[in-house]
Parts: structure tokens; C-alpha cells; sequence
């Protein structure tokens, strides 16, 4: 049985009866039609980057079949395509209005014999046991509702030694920039958001999540304490977000 964390229990919506799976699908739909420029514009593009230096960490495995959890607009799907030449990556996310802009990305990009995007929950995957060479998740695992049950999920479709990667924001350890940081997250990103999309809670919602999320030494325990070996971090652009890594154990 996976526990809960502290963590689990920020919702985009508290005041609404809905769980927290039900509004983050529902937010994510409300704000697709723009998800990809605001987050360009908010990052200054960095978060393409990030997103790069993580797939790259695969580069050695040679990964066949790749799972990418959250996908939201297949960029990790895409960027995986191009730069490790897999020869299928199967994205999977909750919010349809979010997956019906990936579509259409995939298709542009012609790569729609190679990548497959479905609805789909990380924390029940709808595949069997051992089923792929890696699987990675950008700036998704804030979002699960039971953390741990999602991890262990991510476990069981791995192939004995594939390994998973997370990209996911963390909290600034220099004082100074973790000052500007936070002025940043809690207050120019959320009024950023509102001119663009007309919701500001779902930017309001990103800062408490990334807030409250377990970073650093504290995710790579969670990890190991899902069934992940050979775990670790590194801090990228001033400790703003961590790539995370672990193995399944052969």
C-alpha cells in the first residue's frame, strides 16, 4: 500500500469536491490552447534545455521503447525522437485537451509512425509488466495524486536495469536567488499567467506544488523507497529544477 505525502494533498481548486486527478485533468484542458507559449515565455525558453540535458541521460541505455508519462503536448516525446532515435515512444497524460495539441505537434513534425499518445493515468499505466527500455516524466510527478503509487507504477513497466528519468522544479539553495526566485513563482508568473490565459490559479497552483514538492535528497528516498536503485539528482540553472534518475533493478 503506497502512502500518502503532504505533498498529494495540493490541489489546483481546494475549495471544489473534486480529487486532486479529476482538476488537474480539468485545469490542464482550460489552459492547452496556450500551455506551450506561456511556458516559453515564463522559462525564456530555459525550459527546452532542461528538457534536452534529461533526455540526453538515456543517450547510453539506447532505449527502444520508451514510456513518456504527462506527456501533455509531446515536447519530451518529440525531443526523445530526435535525439536517441528510439523506435517508439508512447506518451500518456490526463488531460485530452492537452493531448489533442501533442497530436497535432506530432503530426507536424511528421513523426506519427514513432510517437503514440493516449489518455491515460500514471498512477493505474495501462501496460504490462517489464514493458519498457526507459521512461521519463518533465515537470508531471507535482501532479500525481498518491506520489509514491505513481513511482512504483513507473517500476513496474520497466524492463529489468531500464532506467526512469524526472525533470521536476525544485526550491533555489543560493539565499539571494531564492529570493528573487520566489518573488518570481509567487507573484510575476501567476499575473504573467492571467494576461495570457485568464487563469491565474493554475500558475498559482504550480507555485504551491513546486513549493510543497519533496526536492533533492528528500525525491531520491521517495524513489528508492518505491523499488529504485542507483538513484541521484543534479541541480540545473541555480538549483530551479533537478533532473532525477533510478533504475530498475536487473
Amino acid at each position: 500500500m503506497s502512502q500518502t505525502l503532504p505533498h498529494d494533498h495540493i490541489k489546483p481548486f481546494p475549495e471544489t469536491e473534486q480529487g486532486k486527478k479529476e482538476q488537474v485533468a480539468e485545469m490542464f484542458d482550460s489552459i492547452s490552447g496556450k500551455y506551450d507559449t506561456l511556458n516559453r515565455f515564463l522559462s525564456a525558453r530555459t525550459d527546452l534545455i532542461w528538457r534536452k540535458k534529461a533526455i540526453r541521460k538515456l543517450k547510453k541505455d539506447d532505449p527502444k521503447q520508451i514510456l513518456d508519462i504527462a506527456t501533455g503536448t509531446a515536447d519530451m516525446a518529440i525531443l526523445a525522437c530526435k535525439l536517441l532515435d528510439p523506435d517508439k515512444v508512447t506518451g500518456i497524460d490526463i488531460s485530452e485537451g492537452m493531448l489533442k495539441i501533442g497530436r497535432e505537434k506530432v503530426e507536424k513534425e511528421g513523426l506519427t509512425p514513432k510517437i503514440e499518445l493516449f489518455t491515460g493515468d500514471s498512477e493505474t499505466i495501462n501496460y504490462g509488466d517489464n514493458t519498457f527500455d526507459a521512461v521519463m516524466v518533465a515537470f508531471g510527478v507535482r501532479n500525481f495524486e498518491n506520489l509514491e503509487k505513481g513511482l512504483k507504477e513507473m517500476l513496474r513497466v520497466l524492463k529489468p536495469g531500464g532506467q526512469v528519468i524526472i525533470l521536476e522544479f525544485s526550491k533555489p539553495r543560493f539565499p539571494a536567488f531564492k529570493s528573487l526566485y520566489n518573488l518570481y513563482m509567487g507573484l510575476v508568473a501567476p499575473r504573467v499567467a492571467r494576461w495570457f490565459s485568464q487563469n491565474k490559479e493554475a500558475y498559482e497552483y504550480l507555485c504551491k506544488s513546486s513549493r510543497a514538492f519533496p526536492d533533492r535528497h528528500d525525491f531520491t528516498e521517495i524513489l528508492k523507497t518505491a523499488g529504485f536503485a542507483d538513484t541521484g539528482f543534479r541541480a540545473l540553472s541555480f538549483g530551479i529544477c533537478c533532473i532525477y534518475s533510478g533504475r530498475k533493478e536487473n
